[in-house]
């Protein structure tokens, strides 16, 4: 008997306290949807801004707490076929998420394994954008874990109307297509910004 109840306890546990797994592992990208959206919009903030192929930072605020820091690398120079090589950092990173299962899920990145986020632009400024997001997030919280993203990125981008000299994504070309998966499962990701 004693060893039953361990059996159940331990099954329990590592479906996050009797969470459906599938509710969890869906929950488990859902919460972090907020943050790709914002990685992509700082990826062309720093691209914007750059002087030099490292990118100025670019950070903001999760709907509840914490911080999503965007670094890394562009290409410079005339030519209008430009990557990113973009580095996310989340600290104590939390959104607001609309969810069936409603967790209360906060994400943190590894500073030695930071999550990439690599971007080619083919036809600056009505280009061509691909891409991808790949890397491991730290779960805690209702679940906890890590979930590792593996996404694809493509869409189109255009001068900015407000500012010529910046280029932004064209809102409702984006998708993102791959996986999330955790200790609870995978996710297939399928999603159009």
């Amino acid at each position: 008997m004693r060893h039953t109840v361990l059996a159940l306890f331990v099954i329990v546990t590592a479906c996050g306290g009797g969470i459906d797994s599938d509710q969890a592992a869906e929950a488990a990208y859902v919460g972090l949807d907020g943050a790709v959206r914002k990685a992509l919009t700082l990826g062309f903030d720093g691209f914007n801004a750059a002087s030099s192929a490292n990118i100025p930072p670019q950070m903001t605020t999760g709907d509840v707490m914490g911080t999503l820091t965007v670094s890394g690398q562009v290409d410079m120079g005339a030519s209008v076929n430009k990557g990113m090589r973009l580095l996310l950092d989340l600290s104590d990173y939390q959104d607001i998420v609309p969810s069936d299962t409603d967790l209360d899920i906060v994400y943190d990145t590894d500073a030695a394994a930071q999550p990439h986020l690599d971007l080619s632009l083919r036809g600056i400024p009505d280009a061509a954008l691909s891409g991808t997001l790949t890397g491991t997030f730290l779960m805690t919280g209702e679940i906890e874990g890590d979930v590792t993203l593996d996404l694809s990125i493509s869409g189109m981008t255009e001068a900015d109307p407000a500012d010529a000299t910046r280029i932004r994504r064209v809102v409702g070309t984006t998708t993102i297509s791959g996986t999330a998966t955790s200790g609870y499962g995978t996710y297939s990701v399928d999603i159009t910004l």
